[in-house]
C-alpha cells in the first residue's frame, strides 16, 4: 500500500501564522482604544458559569499596551519554537495549554477578571525547557537552553508577586506545559543522531582491537 511522505516543515509559514495571530491581539487592543471599549469583564471570573467564555478570549485580552508588548515577542518566539520542532505534539499541546490554564485559573483562582496570553508563554516555555531534559536529543537539549536563556525568569511568576498580576494564569498555564512534555515526550520522533568523521574512525580502531587475536 502506498503511503504519502510527510511534508517537511518549514520554519517560515509555521512564523507566519504565529505572526498572524499576534497580529490579532493588537487589533483586539486597539479597537480597545479606537472605540473607547473595555474587554476586561471578558476575562475569566473563577467560578461564574456566565464566565466560561472567559476561558477562550481571556488571551486574547490585555490591561495595555505594555501588557500586550511584554507578551509579544514571548509569543512569537515560544509559539515558533513549538511547532517547529515539535509539530506532532504541537496540535495537541497548544489547546491543552490554552484551555487548560484557563479551566485551571476558572476552578481555583482568587475571585477577580484574569486576563492575558502570560498562561500561553509560561506553558510553552515549560514544556519546551522540560521536554529537552526528558528527550535528551541535541537539537531539544539546544532548544531548552536558548529558550531557559531568554525566559527562565518565568519560573518566578508561577508564585504570588504583586496584587494585579494573575500568578495563577502563570501557575496552570506552567502546569499544564509540564505534565504535556511528560505526555507527548516521544510524539515527535528523535532526528538521527549524526555522526563526525572522527567518531567513525574511532569506532573502526575499536572494532579491529576487539577481533584482533592474539
Amino acid at each position: 500500500m502506498d503511503t504519502k511522505a510527510e511534508s517537511p516543515v518549514t520554519l517560515k509559514p509555521i512564523a507566519l501564522k504565529v505572526l498572524s495571530a499576534i497580529v490579532l491581539l493588537w487589533v483586539v487592543k486597539g479597537l480597545e482604544l479606537a472605540f473607547d471599549w473595555d474587554f476586561s469583564g471578558y476575562g475569566i471570573y473563577p467560578q461564574a458559569m456566565d464566565r466560561l467564555i472567559g476561558i477562550i478570549l481571556a488571551p486574547m485580552i490585555h490591561g495595555s499596551f505594555e501588557h500586550l508588548f511584554s507578551n509579544t515577542l514571548a509569543l512569537f518566539i515560544l509559539a515558533t519554537a513549538l511547532f517547529y520542532e515539535y509539530p506532532k505534539a504541537a496540535k495537541y499541546v497548544f489547546p491543552i495549554i490554552y484551555m487548560g490554564s484557563g479551566m485551571g485559573v476558572w476552578l481555583f483562582a482568587r475571585e477577580a477578571h484574569h486576563f492575558g496570553a502570560s498562561g500561553l508563554t509560561h506553558g510553552m516555555m515549560f514544556f519546551l525547557f522540560l521536554i529537552g531534559v526528558l528527550r535528551r536529543d541535541k537539537p531539544a537539549m539546544a532548544l531548552a537552553m536558548i529558550v531557559f536563556f531568554l525566559y527562565g525568569s518565568m519560573v518566578w511568576g508561577v508564585l504570588p508577586s504583586e496584587e494585579g498580576i494573575s500568578f495563577e494564569t502563570h501557575f496552570f498555564g506552567a502546569l499544564m506545559g509540564v505534565i504535556c512534555a511528560i505526555v507527548f515526550r516521544h510524539k515527535d520522533p528523535k532526528p538521527p543522531e549524526k555522526k563526525y568523521s572522527w567518531e567513525e574512525d574511532e569506532d573502526e580502531d575499536a572494532s579491529e582491537i576487539e577481533n584482533r587475536v592474539e
